[in-house]
């Protein structure tokens, strides 16, 4: 098993990247928030990955840390869940919001990601259950309250993805003030800039 790469990157596409290790391109899916980062072109990256083996393909997928790697690998154990859609999971929000999203019972936050429906984001929520342990999460890993999701739910409705969503959260004074619209409003500027 390839457990991790480290190489030149040669090209950015849509969902992967192709990095140059030993002389040879090497395309590897990605989630977007690699993107966030400074990937460009000629800047050497290292991810860790999981080789996934199919009768008709043999794929890579890479990560930023290890984090992301072991929910990847387990979201890949949940019923119904392939590597492309763990992908847009592990894309679609971040570490610790999908901890939230599985150990507060809150599978309505996982089927805002593209593809997840609500069934699937309660077969996913209901397989994790035990898998994720909530000691894990702490009010300094960026956890979100009732009112928080409220936020998020009324930013995702407005078309925000839920890792735009989860981070004008984290990073805005949303907290001072109680009244949701004025917190929609904080957040709202936070997403402008």
């Amino acid at each position: 098993m390839i457990a991790s790469v480290r190489g030149v990157v040669q090209a950015i596409e849509t969902g992967y990247l192709v990095l140059e290790i030993g002389g040879m391109g090497v395309r590897v899916a990605v989630p977007e928030s690699i993107f966030d980062e400074t990937v460009v072109i000629g800047v050497e990256l290292q991810l860790w990955t999981q080789l996934i083996l199919r009768q008709d393909s043999l794929s890579l997928y890479g990560f930023s840390d290890n984090e992301q790697l072991h929910l990847f690998d387990l979201l890949l154990g949940a019923p119904g869940v392939g590597p492309k859609l763990a992908m847009a999971i592990v894309s679609g929000m971040s570490v610790d919001g999908l901890r939230h999203a599985i150990t507060s019972d809150q599978p309505e936050l996982l089927s805002r990601v593209p593809g997840v429906g609500m069934k699937t984001a309660q077969k996913i929520s209901f397989y994790l259950k035990d898998k994720i342990d909530d000691k894990q999460i702490s009010a300094e890993d960026g956890t979100f309250n009732t009112v928080d999701a409220e936020l998020l739910e009324a930013l995702t409705t407005l078309g925000y993805s839920v890792v735009e969503a989860q981070k004008a959260v984290r990073d805005t004074d949303v907290n001072s003030s109680d009244d949701l619209e004025d917190r929609i409003v904080l957040a709202l500027r936070y997403l402008s800039k």
